[in-house]
């Protein structure tokens, strides 16, 4: 049902007022609340887990190790933040001297939390991408409160993790509004265009991606909206590393694409191979994984429209598997060359959601280059190549232009929460290329910059003041300040 209009407004107007305590509440306890928040979700495992295999038709030891990753992610981010890696602290003292002809103000640069954010829920990670997943604690740990808008795919989970966060929260002794869960799609866009709304983050396909970045940005005051949306993974294997180690690779694209039954954004959905090496016939004739039931009857949905579209278009043949007529659907790899996929590229390169690829063979290595130039943006993409192949600089040069992360011999499928790492890349992968939705960088999305001039030291933020009340990395006067890595 959904809500009126008025209560839409008390929601918000409750998580503004949570989000100002929580803001001024000290990163050393915040920490210690979003860590016992993480200590919360691992207890109720025995909970939450079955409720997730029955919505997600996942197994369980894919959601306990998705748990796992989940509250290691709260942790990883609620100690960075308390560190302040994000707040990007630059101090600049008062020089009468200043070379541009005029003197310098004692000027002193911090990050504070933009304020409200809405959350949407992804359907392939009801645990890492939902409810208490990287979007909500990035922006938690940054300082902003949260509305997460649950995903349909899985509404009774949504709820009862939420009761945990909320029931954690409370015990902590956060303020109360601070994390609050909607679910209808009418309720989703009323708070995506409330005035007090500052951030949103979405992860989930094209059309309805767009749709909410459209009303995001199109606002009496736009928002930022940091959407994941699509993206198709493309592998390259150069000609000398399909020869030395064929089995090999095969190997690891069936692992990886079929990983999860291929509902994983960074799937790849694409691989070019030399036309003259082993790897179609061995690919042909390897035994994939059965299938099992997708997420939900809307994935089921797309995953079918688009490989009956990609089986549909002439030049591309089954090289093997279950094809269309399975349900649920079988693994299946489909095949077509450089020169069809050149000339139909819109209607080829395009994700598929599920467990379907296209195998491509080339017969010169510049169809590399031709095809890396016209790929729209993308998560990922994946060199298998050898380092002396003369085709790796030229390519590699292309393929940061496209793409948020560049694999050298590896696969694409499993992103690490860790420091450097980076979960986004240019439109259609993210609405906002520069910035990540996996790792400690993701709580850049959720802080503005704010400089203070001349401020006396008392009435300046900890972390700006000369005695550093508040540890952070900080530039003083352009340089490191080394004694901030303490």
């Amino acid at each position: 049902m959904t809500a009126p209009e008025r209560s839409i407004d008390d929601l918000v107007a409750a998580t503004t007022i949570a989000g100002e305590r929580w803001a001024a509440t000290e990163s050393g306890e915040r920490r210690q609340i979003l860590h016992a928040v993480a200590d919360a979700l691992d207890a109720a495992a025995d909970h939450l887990i079955p409720i997730a295999q029955d919505e997600s038709h996942l197994p369980r030891p894919r959601l306990t190790g998705e748990l796992t990753r989940t509250t290691f992610q709260i942790r990883l981010l609620a100690d960075a933040a308390a560190a302040g890696e994000h707040l990007d602290v630059r101090i600049d003292h008062a020089d009468p001297q200043w070379p541009m002809g005029a003197p310098r103000p004692d000027l002193r640069r911090t990050s504070v939390p933009v304020g409200p954010v809405l959350v949407f829920g992804a359907s392939n990670f009801p645990f890492a991408f939902s409810t208490a997943g990287g979007d909500t604690a990035s922006a938690l740990a940054a300082g902003c409160p949260v509305i997460y808008k649950a995903h349909h795919g899985h509404p009774a989970l949504s709820d009862a993790t939420a009761t945990v966060v909320n029931d954690a929260l409370d015990t902590a002794g956060a303020p109360a509004g601070l994390f609050s869960t909607i679910h209808s799609e009418a309720d989703g866009r009323a708070v995506l265009a409330h005035p007090d709304l500052k951030a949103a983050a979405f992860t989930g396909g094209i059309p309805g991606g767009r749709a909410l970045f459209d009303i995001a940005q199109a606002r009496p005051e736009p928002i930022p909206f940091y959407g994941e949306l699509g993206s198709v993974n493309p592998v390259f294997v150069t000609e000398s590393a399909a020869s030395a180690r064929a089995q090999e690779i095969v190997d690891g694209f069936l692992g990886s694409f079929t990983l999860g039954q291929g509902q994983f954004c960074t799937k790849p959905g694409i691989l070019l191979v030399p036309a003259d090496s082993a790897i179609p016939d061995l690919l042909r004739d390897a035994a994939l994984p059965p299938g099992h039931a997708l997420l939900n009857a809307g994935i089921a949905r797309g995953h079918s429209k688009v490989r009956d579209g990609l089986t549909g278009h002439p030049g591309v043949r089954l090289l093997t598997g279950g094809g269309p007529e399975t349900d649920p659907p079988a693994p299946t790899l489909l095949a077509t060359d450089s020169a069809t996929l050149i000339t139909g590229f819109d209607d080829l390169v395009v994700e598929c959601f599920g467990p379907t690829a296209l195998v491509v063979t080339y017969a010169d290595t510049s169809d590399l280059l031709r095809i890396a130039r016209r790929l729209h943006g993308q998560l990922t993409a994946t060199l298998v190549a050898e380092p002396d192949d003369a085709i790796v600089g030229p390519l590699t040069t292309i393929l940061t232009r496209k793409a948020g992360r560049i694999l050298w011999n590896q696969w694409p499928t499993g992103v690490s929460a860790t420091y450097a790492q980076q979960h986004g890349g240019p439109y259609p992968a993210s609405t906002t290329p520069g910035t990540t939705s996996v790792g400690t960088a993701a709580l850049s999305r959720f802080v503005r910059a704010v400089a203070w001039q001349g401020f006396p030291q008392q009435l300046l933020p900890g972390e700006l003041r000369d005695d550093q009340s508040v540890p952070a990395p900080r530039r003083v006067n352009g340089v490191h300040d080394p004694d901030t890595l303490r």
